[in-house]
């Protein structure tokens, strides 16, 4: 396959270039470098099957030749890059998207929505299966990723059901390991650059908020895993997309073309990770904690059912085995001993 790749200098984005490759497919990675970094990329540099785009998604789009998929993961995604970019995360979500579709419509090419667990927002279920709506408020400093995701899904959704587009949407939860940026805001990295230079871990709240945390190998197995998945077979009949069209039958919620879970659904607290990195690290770093930030969600657990069901996917490695991975990438490519 040739697979054009969007934010494919990030964490995520990386990782897929770089599984997708070593598979045998062509890739071609897009990135404005806001948020990625060419480092992430560097070992494919001059690869045959690999090239390199320095261009904002958000402007217009055009790559020579077929295209046989369209990965979208351009996005600012920690909070402290959307919390400092704002307007760029709600454009990427919306006109960079737009853009991303339309490639893929005009390749008739398959396309793939990266999405986030976010747009669940503070959920008030737990754990959050795809049929869930979630609790967002649009206006918060957090708005502007969930919204923009959100929209990004509606937007996807618009394009399978009007024009036909074989789509897929994969809701992300709380991923970690190598390429993650020192003191990106995320929860793991943070703890993890704390407890090897022996700062206090800062916990917000009293730390009995919960996450889950998937370790990046087995996040992008999943996502590959859903990108290969057949489309549905009912969804390729035309009187079928002229019903859902016009709104005189609902969607098959378990349609591979709906959002789809993919993360590790072993929830720990906040304070229960911080202890076991400095465990792990053997680190002489106490606990420091202070106030929740605004609409920090209280839970965050995926269900995973339709994952393990359509895709026969779910994740392989523990979280101590990915800890430890993370923390020796953090030990050896930077400089932590200040």
């Amino acid at each position: 396959m040739r697979i054009f790749i969007t934010g494919g200098a990030g964490f995520l984005g990386s990782h897929l270039c770089e599984t997708l490759i070593l598979q045998g497919h062509t890739v071609i990675c897009l990135d404005n470098l806001l948020t990625g970094r060419t480092e992430n990329i560097g070992a494919l540099m001059g690869h045959p099957k690999f090239s390199f785009i320095h261009y904002n998604v958000c402007d217009y789009l055009h790559v020579d030749g077929p295209v046989d998929a369209v990965m979208h993961f351009a996005s600012p995604a920690s909070p402290q890059d959307y919390l400092e970019f704002p307007i760029a995360t709600m454009k990427v979500g919306a006109l960079g998207t737009h853009k991303a579709l339309g490639l893929a419509k005009a390749k008739q090419a398959r396309f793939l929505l990266a999405s986030t667990s976010e747009v669940y927002g503070d959920p008030l279920v737990n754990p959050q299966p795809e049929t869930y709506w979630g609790n967002v408020n649009p206006i918060s400093p957090r708005g502007v990723y969930d919204e923009a995701k959100r929209f990004a899904e509606a937007l996807t959704t618009a394009y399978h059901r009007f024009h036909g587009l074989d789509t897929r949407i994969v809701r992300i939860f709380n991923t970690y390991g190598p390429r993650m940026r020192p003191k990106d805001g995320r929860v793991v990295s943070n703890f993890i650059v704390q407890a090897l230079q022996g700062h206090p871990l800062t916990v917000y709240g009293n730390g009995s908020q919960t996450r889950s945390f998937c370790y990046v190998d087995d996040l992008v197995t999943g996502i590959i895993a859903l990108l290969h998945a057949p489309a549905d077979e009912l969804r390729k009949n035309q009187e079928f997309q002229d019903s859902v069209r016009f709104g005189l039958t609902q969607a098959n919620l378990g349609s591979i073309h709906d959002p789809v879970n993919i993360g590790n659904p072993q929830e720990l607290t906040v304070m229960d990770i911080a202890e076991t990195v400095i465990k792990l690290t053997n680190s002489s770093s106490t606990i420091t904690q202070h106030p929740l930030p605004i609409d920090d969600p209280k839970v965050r657990r995926p269900n995973i059912e339709k994952a393990k069901t359509l895709l026969k996917w779910e994740p392989q490695i523990t979280l101590k085995q990915g800890l430890e991975k993370a923390i020796a990438y953090f030990r050896f490519h930077f400089d932590l001993a200040k």
